[in-house]
């Protein structure tokens, strides 16, 4: 296929680095060998790699907030878990689908600007509320080219990788052709979120649903979910929308104002949203992702009556 460089920083070799370092040295081999790779995504999402005055803001608080484990915390502990990651069929599978992922718009004819594209697995924070709420293991791919995986390492979270690098790969790809907007709406958030979802599904069946889809039944959605976020559809801003996209008790940890809605009500809204545009126009998710929002909004009216 067309030339992709798929470049993996091996957080595992860096991990038992860390693990091994006095304490005084973890942060900084953390930041500069685990974080530097990244630092265009950090940059993008304001966030420095290394603070501008001690104990500030930098990458490291930045990522302990999102659910990843501290590098403090990296030690003699962490071992079982390092040695999990240090096995290359964890890191082949992963480059296997980023390229099968990418491939399969490249098949379809679709020219992509990106060609590098980075990626790494960072241990979670097994006692973060967001690493529990997603059992165990999570993605952020908004930033194309450049992909963070983070997990609990177990035969569950392990086996669910693959899926998750789909739905990440679909954020990379989708952002290289529509432009990311600060004012984003709810119902253009769901949309993002949903074409990743059943791109993955696409890729991998509908049994391995992200638990930010399969712990809401279809009951639930219909009778309650979807009324009140056909009501917030419109509102911009991650203040006015986080309540919405990720429930209340996302919200409520940052701060935000709770609105009634159960874990990841919107990204659950957002897959079977997409999944009712797809059965209606016949498209190919492919193609789909690829669309503006306003054309899918139009078609998917029905949807909330």
């Amino acid at each position: 296929m067309v030339n992709m460089n798929i470049i993996e920083i091996r957080s595992d070799k860096i991990y038992k680095k860390i693990m091994d370092a006095p304490i005084n040295k973890k942060e900084d081999i953390y930041r500069y060998e685990l974080m530097k790779p990244f630092e265009f995504k950090w940059k993008c999402m304001n966030v420095p790699i290394v603070a501008r005055q001690k104990g500030g803001y930098d990458v490291i608080i930045a990522s302990e907030m999102l659910g990843v484990l501290s590098p403090k915390d990296i030690d003699e502990k962490q071992k079982k878990n390092i040695n999990v990651l240090s096995a290359d069929k964890i890191w082949g599978t992963c480059k296997e689908t980023i390229e099968n992922s990418i491939n399969a718009f490249i098949k379809e004819g679709y020219d992509l600007n990106i060609k590098d594209y980075k990626y790494s697995i960072l241990l979670a924070n097994p006692n973060s509320p967001y690493t529990i709420l997603s059992d165990g293991y999570w993605g952020d791919g908004g930033i194309p080219g450049y992909i963070f995986l983070s997990l609990v390492p177990n035969e569950y979270t392990i086996n669910r990788l693959p899926v998750l690098i789909a739905h990440e790969c679909n954020h990379n790809i989708r952002f290289q052709f529509i432009e990311w907007n600060n004012n984003i709406t709810l119902e253009e958030m769901m949309i993002n979120e949903g074409l990743a979802e059943n791109f993955a599904t696409w890729m991998f069946g509908e049994e391995m649903l992200g638990p930010w889809v399969s712990r809401t039944d279809i009951e639930t959605l219909n009778t309650y979910i979807k009324p009140i976020i056909k009501s917030a559809l419109k509102e911009t801003g991650f203040q006015n929308i986080t309540s919405y996209l990720y429930g209340d008790d996302i919200a409520k940890m940052q701060g935000y104002f709770p609105v009634g809605l159960p874990y990841c009500a919107g990204y659950a809204c957002g897959y079977y949203m997409i999944k009712y545009y797809l059965e209606k126009t016949n498209k190919s998710i492919i193609e789909a992702t690829l669309l503006p929002y306003s054309e899918i909004i139009e078609t998917v009216k029905e949807f909330w009556e």
